[in-house]
């Protein structure tokens, strides 16, 4: 999609501080941390979100948590623990509409809430 901030970002198009990254998948800091440390995980295929999957998109939305899995552990976090959420739509709080995943860590968090 042309005017997606996170196309642009796994393109390179725009600056960001990349954490991981293979075929498929792109993760970066947030630039507005939640948690001492916040990172986003994001598919380079354009989904709007999780809505909009469709049986296309199986491989990208199974390959998603390994992709999650393997961010959480390059940034220290898969032996202290980490969360990991979607938004989806705007009323939950979606604000980028490209399917992405926080994975949120570096303090004990209490339910609900960060």
């Amino acid at each position: 999609m042309e005017d997606c901030i996170f196309c642009k970002i796994t393109k390179g198009e725009i600056p960001s501080r990349k954490v991981y990254e293979d075929d498929n998948f792109y993760a970066f800091e947030d630039i507005a941390p939640v948690t001492p440390v916040h990172v986003l995980v994001v598919p380079k295929k354009h989904v709007r979100s999780i809505a909009a999957l469709t049986e296309a998109d199986t491989e990208v939305a199974g390959k998603m948590l390994t992709a999650i899995q393997k961010t959480a552990e390059k940034i220290g976090l898969a032996e202290d623990g980490y969360r990991v959420v979607f938004n989806t739509g705007e009323k939950a709080g979606q604000t980028v509409h490209h399917l992405h995943a926080h994975i949120l860590g570096g303090k004990e968090m209490a339910w609900p809430g960060v």
